[in-house]
């Protein structure tokens, strides 16, 4: 019986140890202050992805970001912390340029009245650190205009009767982009 009793301690003894270990081990250190989001483009609600964005979301309680924290004429990373990435389902038009479905780097050139937007084919890279132009798909550019300010930059999508707008937002500013989806195309 004593055998037993110093067993069952013995067993406590090792929860309880690995218990507050497993409690040290979930805990969260040096947390990315800007976090990561995923917007899509659905034909339809429920229906299957056409188009993914992923990025990180900086946020500034400034209206001026492009201009100021953001330099003009500079190649951006178009986000926070990893470059942005694209994900197209099908073929695509990317303004006037055809591109084949796959995924990209999404990269951005701010400038006041119009921006450069650039899909390069290197992908799971760190900012606009290794940019290289060489690996560029297509660039176009597109205006620049201002509206209501937002504190957290933000990519979304609005279907138009002709395509597809992708919307970056942050501050003051708004730049859409024009992509037309192959069966948008044909009809």
């Amino acid at each position: 019986m004593k055998k037993l009793k110093i067993f069952a301690m013995i067993l406590w003894f090792t929860m309880l140890i690995s218990t507050i270990n497993l409690a040290q081990a979930q805990t969260f250190k040096n947390l990315d202050e800007v976090p990561h989001d995923i917007t899509y483009y659905k034909k339809v609600q429920n229906g299957e992805p056409q188009i993914r964005v992923v990025y990180g979301r900086p946020e500034t309680d400034k209206q001026k970001v492009f201009g100021e924290i953001i330099p003009f004429g500079q190649v951006w990373r178009t986000g926070a912390n990893e470059t942005t990435e694209i994900k197209f389902y099908q073929d695509a038009m990317f303004g006037n340029k055809l591109v084949k479905k796959g995924t990209y780097s999404l990269y951005t050139i701010p400038g006041e009245s119009y921006w450069t937007i650039i899909l390069n084919s290197e992908t799971d890279t760190l900012g606009s650190y290794f940019y290289n132009e060489d690996l560029d798909v297509a660039r176009i550019e597109v205006p620049a205009v201002l509206e209501q300010p937002i504190n957290v930059f933000t990519i979304g999508f609005d279907q138009k009767n002709y395509g597809t707008q992708m919307i970056l937002a942050w501050g003051e500013t708004r730049v859409k982009v024009p992509l037309y989806l192959e069966e948008e195309l044909i009809s």
